[in-house]
């Protein structure tokens, strides 16, 4: 069993990317559990047709935790994806990292790590990589972390804390980046700006994933790409990254970037004036 993290920028596009990555994954045969671990539980929407599904945390405060079962919050998805969404508290109370916590170690408790599973996901909040939001790293939950960037400055930005995030981590934990994953946004010189950052930061590009408005229609639609029409090209793409996935075998500690260099990187590759 492959235990991911995937990890990024908010809003850039993390969890669409990561549900059509798993959904490829599952026309491949592959057995998925997919943690969606973000307040808003909007992580495995599109793998169960749009609908909404009880969070961890919810449940929990509904029937107790001596009461909940597996059944209760693990809701199967497209291409019998088991779907989990942790939660987080009422608006305004608590700490959302906390559910996280929460739900990844009641999963355990409920044996929801089956052996039968090829792949676990955990789609993270944001770039967060402290708290509750860290876990998947700092108790090695997640052997592998795999970054969604743009060559937007802030992506990328964030995606260099990130690596910070998983060096802190690594000794104790074990965790490894197992590379960059590109959601284009089409900005000037994208491709050769990730290539090159993936190299400085000694680690690889997976994946360039180009920008196609079949995303916001399948989205629309309450589905993946891959569900929603499978023989386009844009499905295609998600397919190779998924292929991309299973044969990775370039696991690093990554060599974080000083915020200079990485603005002279951007510079290099004229996206700053």
């Amino acid at each position: 069993m492959r235990q991911i993290a995937i990890y990024g920028k908010g809003g850039i596009g993390k969890s669409t990317t990561t549900q059509n990555l798993t959904a490829a994954l599952a026309t491949m045969d592959k057995k998925i559990l997919q943690i969606g671990c973000d307040p808003k539980a909007d992580s495995t929407r599109m793998l169960v047709g749009g609908v909404r599904q009880p969070t961890v945390l919810d449940t929990l405060r509904e029937v107790g935790t001596e009461n909940v079962t597996l059944e209760e919050v693990v809701h199967t998805g497209f291409g019998g994806i088991k779907c989990v969404e942790a939660g987080g508290p009422e608006p305004g109370v608590g700490c959302a990292g906390r559910g996280v916590i929460t739900a990844i170690n009641l999963l355990e408790e409920l044996g929801a790590y089956t052996d039968d599973l090829d792949f676990v996901f955990y789609d993270v909040l944001g770039d967060v990589v402290c708290g509750g939001f860290a876990m998947p790293m700092r108790e090695g939950k997640a052997q592998e972390i795999y970054i969604v960037a743009s060559g937007e400055m802030m992506a990328l930005y964030a995606a260099n804390n990130i690596c910070k995030g998983i060096v802190r981590f690594a000794k104790q934990s074990g965790i490894r980046l197992g590379g960059i994953i590109c959601n284009s946004r089409k900005v000037d010189n994208e491709l050769e700006l990730l290539t090159a950052f993936s190299e400085r930061i000694g680690s690889r590009l997976v994946y360039f994933v180009p920008r196609d408005n079949i995303v916001q229609r399948a989205e629309i639609n309450k589905k993946t790409v891959i569900e929603y029409d499978p023989e386009s090209n844009q499905a295609d793409e998600y397919l190779q990254l998924a292929k991309n996935v299973i044969e990775n075998d370039n696991f690093v500690i990554p060599r974080p970037l000083e915020y200079d260099e990485l603005e002279d990187l951007m510079q290099e590759s004229g996206v700053l004036a």
